[in-house]
């Protein structure tokens, strides 16, 4: 491969410099033999004098001698003049490709036979992608003055622990001295991050091929960068055209980060808005009470009760919705208003009260911003809005719209009518304010009323420098390294994040940019038209008929196939009733479930789906170690459900601790150990004892331990019960490992069998409890849907290992271990797929191509595998047709998942976790295991 990679690097080199050398030197014959015979040049005689350096004299031979001197001059000349200059073009090449970071096609490029875009082999990749070893990020300090209030920026673009990341990916990082110091980071710091300090500014920008920076650079600023490098910063394009109109003339690719599609999954972990916005509205709190001269919480008092602060907040964004916890937090009462009607479960999650007009009509605009409403509505607002502030101590507004003034929301009438004390808070005061009497960048007293006009992306972050700079250095450095496959930098113009933020690039402004809308549908041919039929008109009677009708076809097919599947005896009768029941129950509590609590919900069903540890522990034997294929199997689903299980209720719980507030009441979770070691101490003192049978009671134990899962999931439907649901869940799953060990000893398990089960327990517990503790809490989501894979993996293993062990069996135990096994293959890559997009390792639109028609082939591929498993054409090869039938399945979750984009894959995660808990039940059938079906 490196003897490959060479050729392909300095073929051409070589080639170049023998062809100019050929060429001269056949030019320089042609001219001798042709134009000059004889050689003689001008008139000039064969042999001249020619003063040597030392002063002296030499001769030139004549003749022959002096032709073929003058030959290997010219050569060696042309050599040299070869080499310079395909040197030359490679380095214009690597010039090009750094400030440009890709191309916009293949035939650009020129790329070699067999390479493609996207291609990641070595010897390929870095034709069409920039090792990011090539490029240095330049970190500068923030010079701009803060309007009104006149203060130094106190951000940095970079922080030590960004620069790691930037490091990591290969990225080398130079910072000015002293660019993190108003931030708390000092220039020792950023060295022992990896980072190397350059004295100022104008030598950070020679040696950077990318600059970050937090606010806009001035024009001075853009005038001493390089050309063709490339920014990534705050611009407010709308704002600043002269700004844009400069980048444009130095030939700088300029990346506005305030530009990010904030409605864009994906997007999230770049939105530097987002993150500004949720420290703007926590400080708005903090500003407010420091000019509030009262409490903000009530209290009861021997001097009297002095009554709890009364907090309006005004727009339910991200700032809005950070106001509102904190003030929450701090014992206020309040209350929120928003034009979208979608924004009132958050408000009322962050503990707000939803203040409404009598006007149904919706304020929800693109991107995630809201619109300008009409008359009749704005004049019920402003209705309201002199009632609460004449209630209200605080009020706090956050209403902006992009590329406008912000929309004047309180006129001075109503300022008028606050008490006096009263502060205002205006944090869209940096586009005028939503304040008729606000100043913008000062804080003053207007009719006994504080104004506090600091705005919400410049004033109220750089008072929290340490801790803004902290976000938006991971959102400015996780754009970046999102911008390319893994240690390699390339811009692709068609991934959304990175277009959108595109302000212009090699002398050309990129912006405004406007989303392809999707193609019309064709419309239909007037001929076709012309054939068509007219729709009869149905009755409402005949729709009613038509309706009861297919619901009763449906409910009749149930009937027939559930009738049918009691023939199979009673085992089959019992394993399908608890099947029955735990889809009605748990349909009926998962509806009850609030959607902000969604994402602990599939945490903790996830941990729960981690009981298909119960089908490697029933199976797992030998001694110490497993002896056989099987065994090892059955030990690997063990340790990688424990895996599961353990990381699963961690994640749940910090996903909890999220919604909690200092100010709330414990609720003593501790005490749900009690009913968890009753229900584990009990089973094992009775079984020691001989007062209960283990085998038999072990069936009542899996009942209480799938009602316990059961209740888990209705206890997530609010934030109060939460803290129940994951200590149910995790009651359910002890309770459900006690039950399967006193089994698996019932069965004759040796003490050796059972300390090599309790080895894999435990590892597996440590190692998912590891995991889920060090992952930061944004990357959470994906983890979830990397936990996902490990319980499709253990049940894959398991049915396999089942097949192993009774190479015959009959049709039901068949097909269940077929389905499981390849319900669990679909989830494992169709998990893994998902945690790539989700982490940005893969971009979040990358779809194989011919995605359609090959998930086709590979569900008709897997549908005939499970005939062939049950009526096999080759007896003996049912264990080679169940491996080919779960590899189809395994391609399968991979082509249908990489089809999801990456603002869905949410919903993708949510129908993989119910794959699994299909594979769960599978398994269930497949060892006559009534709790996996309850599960």
């Amino acid at each position: 491969m490196f003897q490959k990679h060479l050729g392909r690097r300095s073929r051409g080199v070589l080639l170049s410099i023998l062809l100019s050398v050929v060429l001269v030197a056949g030019g320089w014959t042609a001219f001798e033999t042709f134009v000059q015979p004889g050689g003689n040049r001008g008139g000039l005689r064969p042999s001249q004098q020619v003063k040597s350096s030392h002063g002296g004299s030499s001769s030139l031979p004549d003749g022959e001698d002096s032709q073929s001197l003058r030959f290997v001059g010219t050569s060696l000349g042309a050599l040299a003049l070869g080499a310079f200059g395909c040197l030359g073009l490679r380095a214009r090449e690597r010039l090009v490709r750094q400030s440009r970071g890709g191309y916009d096609s293949g035939e650009e490029l020129r790329l070699p036979e067999g390479c493609i875009i996207g291609d990641l082999s070595e010897g390929c990749v870095e034709y069409w992608a920039t090792p990011c070893a090539e490029m240095t990020v330049g970190v500068l300090k923030e010079t701009a003055l803060q309007s009104g209030t006149k203060e130094i920026e106190k951000r940095v673009s970079a922080t030590p622990a960004s620069v790691k990341m930037l490091q990591a990916e290969g990225f080398r990082v130079v910072v000015q001295a002293g660019a993190g110091v108003n931030a708390e980071f000092s220039d020792d710091d950023f060295r022992e991050a990896g980072a190397e300090v350059l004295p100022d500014a104008k030598a950070v920008m020679h040696q950077a091929t990318i600059i970050f920076k937090v606010r806009p650079p001035s024009e001075k600023e853009v005038g001493a960068m390089r050309k063709d490098t490339i920014l990534f910063s705050m611009v407010y394009p709308a704002q600043n055209e002269k700004l844009v109109e400069k980048l444009k003339e130095k030939n700088i690719t300029c990346f506005a980060m305030d530009q990010m599609p904030r409605t864009l999954s994906r997007a999230q972990a770049y939105d530097v808005l987002s993150s500004m916005a949720n420290i703007a509205g926590y400080r708005a709190v903090v500003e407010a009470s420091h000019h509030f001269g009262r409490f903000c919480a009530g209290q009861f008092t021997a001097a009297g009760k002095v009554d709890p602060a009364k907090v309006l907040v005004i727009g339910a964004g991200v700032a809005g919705l950070a106001a509102i916890q904190q003030a929450k937090n701090m014992g206020c009462v309040v209350r929120a208003f928003d034009v979208r009607p979608a924004t009132r479960e958050q408000v009322v999650a962050a503990g707000g009260e939803f203040l409404e007009v009598n006007i149904n009509e919706d304020g929800s605009g693109t991107g995630g911003y809201a619109k300008e409403m009409s008359k009749e509505f704005i004049d019920a607002e402003m209705e309201l809005f002199r009632q609460q502030c004449a209630e209200c101590d605080i009020v706090i507004t956050t209403a902006l719209i992009p590329g406008k003034p912000a929309p004047k929301l309180l006129k001075k009438e109503h300022i008028d009518g606050m008490k006096a004390g009263s502060v205002v808070v205006d944090l869209a005061a940096e586009t005028g304010g939503n304040v008729e009497t606000t100043r913008p960048g000062e804080i003053y007293e207007y009719n006994k009323v504080t104004h506090v006009g600091l705005s919400l992306y410049e004033h109220m972050p750089s008072r929290m420098p340490a801790q803004a700079s902290f976000l938006f250095a991971n959102n400015m450095a996780k754009f970046l390294c999102s911008m390319g496959p893994k240690n390699f930098f390339f811009i692709d113009y068609d991934d959304v994040p990175t277009r959108g933020s595109l302000i212009c690039r090699q002398g050309t402004v990129t912006w405004p940019w406007t989303p392809p809308a999707p193609a019309p549908t064709p419309a239909p041919k007037e001929e076709e038209v012309a054939e068509q039929e007219p729709v009869a008109q149905i009755s409402p009677e005949e729709e009613s008929f038509n309706s009861t009708a297919s619901a009763a076809a449906w409910v009749s097919f149930v009937v027939v196939a559930l009738l049918l599947a009691g023939t199979a005896g009673s085992t089959m009768t019992t394993m399908l009733t608890t099947l029955a029941l735990a889809l009605i129950g748990g349909a009926q509590v998962v509806y009850g479930v609030v959607p902000a609590l969604h994402s602990p919900l599939m945490s903790v069903t996830n941990a729960i789906s981690g009981l298909t540890v119960v089908g490697g522990v029933l199976m797992m034997g030998g001694g110490l170690m497993p002896e056989t294929l099987s065994q090892w199997l059955a030990a690997l689903a063990a340790l990688v459900s424990m895996v599961n299980v353990g990381g699963g209720f961690v994640m749940t719980r910090r996903m909890i601790d999220m919604f909690k507030r200092d100010t709330d009441v414990s609720q003593f979770p501790e005490l749900y150990a009690l009913p968890a070691l009753l229900f584990v101490g009990l089973y094992g003192a009775g079984s020691y004892f001989g007062i209960m049978d283990l085998a038999q009671e072990s069936q009542m134990v899996y009942l209480v331990a799938s009602m316990m899962c059961i209740g888990a999931i209705s206890g997530l439907s609010s934030q109060q019960t939460a803290q129940f649901g994951n200590a149910m869940g995790l009651s359910g799953v002890l309770g459900a490992l006690a039950g399967t060990l006193g089994l698996a000893y019932a069965q004759g398990a040796s003490s050796a069998v059972l300390t090599q089960i309790a080895v894999v327990l435990a590892a597996g517990t440590g190692l998912g409890i590891g995991v889920a503790s060090q992952v930061e809490i944004t990357s959470l989501p994906q983890l979830v849907a990397a936990f996902h894979s490990l319980v499709g993996l253990a049940a894959s293993l398991t049915a396999v290992g089942s097949a192993l062990q009774h190479s015959s069996t009959d049709a039901m135990h068949a097909t269940s271990e077929y389905l499981a096994s390849g319900i669990g293959a679909l989830t494992v890559t169709g998990s893994m797929v998902a945690f790539a997009k989700l982490q940005g390792l893969v971009g979040g639109n990358a779809k194989l191509p011919g995605g359609n028609v090959l998930s086709g082939s590979l569900a008709a591929a897997v549908a005939a595998g499970l005939y062939a498993f049950l009526q096999p054409p080759i007896p003996g090869f049912e264990l080679q047709t169940l491996l080919a039938g779960t590899a189809a399945a395994a391609g399968l979750g991979l082509v249908v998942t990489s089809q999801v984009g990456g603002a869905d894959m949410p919903v993708a995660i949510t129908l993989l976790n119910s794959a699994s808990g299909w594979a769960l039940a599978a398994e269930g059938f497949v060892l006559s295991n009534n709790l996996l079906l309850g599960r």
